[in-house]
């Protein structure tokens, strides 16, 4: 049990962290920055995507991963203490958007992944992801550029992420599943 907290304060950190990362690299990491706009890195043939969206998509995944260890009261407290911290470390313009499109995002992702996840993990973290990984796309480009114009780039580049945790996400399964641990 102590070690199963001990993995979800793990995922708790990692959580926290996506967010002043996804801020900073949405400002400093690219192949190419566009002015007075986001730095983008390409995500499919001939689609970019601003680059803080590697981040997010991985901040879908750790936040079932906290809830799985530590509960959805600590999730909860999670979500809240990461909007908070959303909006300040975003950048003046970006702040409004930042906070909404992580608070959405997260609670839509909350409340498809509580549902199935006791039965069917790997399902829901897919399912959560996809659901919360397309809100926070919309709403962030909307308040933050008044555009969908890289919502497709938004879209795959969290995709890319959700797919890369899978691994993880079914060994992690297979392991609780071997002692015989079930999720709160």
């Amino acid at each position: 049990m102590e070690n199963r907290r001990n993995e979800g304060f793990f995922y708790l950190a990692l959580f926290i962290l996506c967010i002043p990362a996804a801020n900073w690299m949405i400002g400093n990491v690219g192949t190419f920055c566009a002015p007075n706009g986001p730095c983008m890195i390409p995500v499919a043939p001939n689609i970019d995507a601003p680059s803080g969206v590697v981040m997010i998509g991985l901040a879908l995944v750790l936040r079932d991963l906290v809830q799985r260890r530590l509960g959805k009261f600590w999730v909860i407290g999670a979500i809240l203490s990461g909007s908070v911290l959303s909006g300040l470390v975003a950048s003046g313009a970006l702040i409004l958007a930042s906070v909404a499109a992580f608070l959405l995002s997260e609670l839509a992702d909350f409340a498809v992944y509580t549902p199935l996840q006791r039965n069917r993990f790997i399902t829901a973290v897919i399912a959560s992801s996809a659901v919360g990984l397309v809100l926070d796309s919309i709403v962030f480009l909307y308040l933050a550029f008044g555009s969908l114009e890289y919502v497709w780039g938004q879209i795959i580049g969290k995709t890319w992420m959700v797919l890369f945790s899978i691994p993880v996400i079914w060994k992690l399964r297979q392991r609780d599943k071997s002692q015989g641990v079930l999720p709160i």
